[in-house]
């Protein structure tokens, strides 16, 4: 996984965590929409890292076999 992935992971764990440490509603509603959106986020880069990856093996896969050498 990327960096980028567990950044937004953390990011939306964290904001859970504030939603669920606050006796104010807004407070919590903002925070657990941020953890939505964080997800979200998180969601993307993952399609992201598996649709880059899938795209380099099959541009490996594609590609010739090197000259056998001697």
């Amino acid at each position: 996984m990327s960096s980028q992935y567990e950044f937004y992971r953390a990011r939306a764990e964290d904001a859970r965590k504030e939603a669920g440490a606050t006796n104010l509603a807004n407070v919590r509603e903002r925070c657990l929409r941020a953890a939505e959106a964080w997800e979200a986020m998180a969601a993307r880069a993952h399609r992201s890292d598996t649709n880059r990856a899938r795209a380099e093996a099959e541009k490996a896969a594609a590609a010739p076999a090197p000259a056998p050498v001697g």
